[in-house]
């Protein structure tokens, strides 16, 4: 009996090892894929998205002032990528406030209650706020004004 043992015995070590083999060979080729799949994902993926909110909300009249005023709400968050354009946007606020505040009051009642005239007012705010950063040359870049609340009232 031992003889039929042994035999089954050097077959499941014979067995194993040429598993182990199997299994350690590509595991390099496997490992250097993963790495090259990482790298790859890391450079597809987009930039961090950091939020700054523009507190206190925005309130100020908007339109002529003859006749009956109106105001506007608006809550507004601006989207960076880096820690340095978050930096760059607090240290500069006073001035994207203010330039978010002067456009705000030359806008018309009747397109800022429309979505279009709203998303207007987005994309110029967005040029403008990134205006300001590169006229202070902080070599940020503000990637999205949103308007996390907009409410006018007539």
């Amino acid at each position: 009996m031992k003889e039929n043992c042994k035999p089954m015995t050097l077959r499941r070590l014979a067995l194993a090892a040429s598993l182990a083999l199997l299994c350690t060979g590509p595991l390099p080729l496997q490992a250097e894929e993963e790495e090259t799949d990482e790298a790859a994902e890391e450079q597809a993926e987009p930039a961090q998205s950091i939020y700054v909110e523009m507190q206190p909300p925005f309130v100020t009249n908007i339109g002529q002032s003859s006749g009956r005023l109106s105001y506007v709400k608006a809550e507004v968050t601006l989207r960076v990528a880096s820690a340095e354009a978050e930096t760059a946007v607090n240290n500069h606020k006073p001035r994207l406030r203010h330039e978010m505040v002067m456009m705000l009051g030359n806008q018309n009642r009747e397109e800022l209650s429309t979505p279009r005239g709203q998303e207007a007012l987005r994309a110029k705010a967005l040029e403008q706020f990134n205006q300001v950063l590169e006229d202070e040359q902080t070599g940020a870049e503000i990637k999205d004004v949103l308007f996390t609340s907009f409410v006018v009232q007539r």
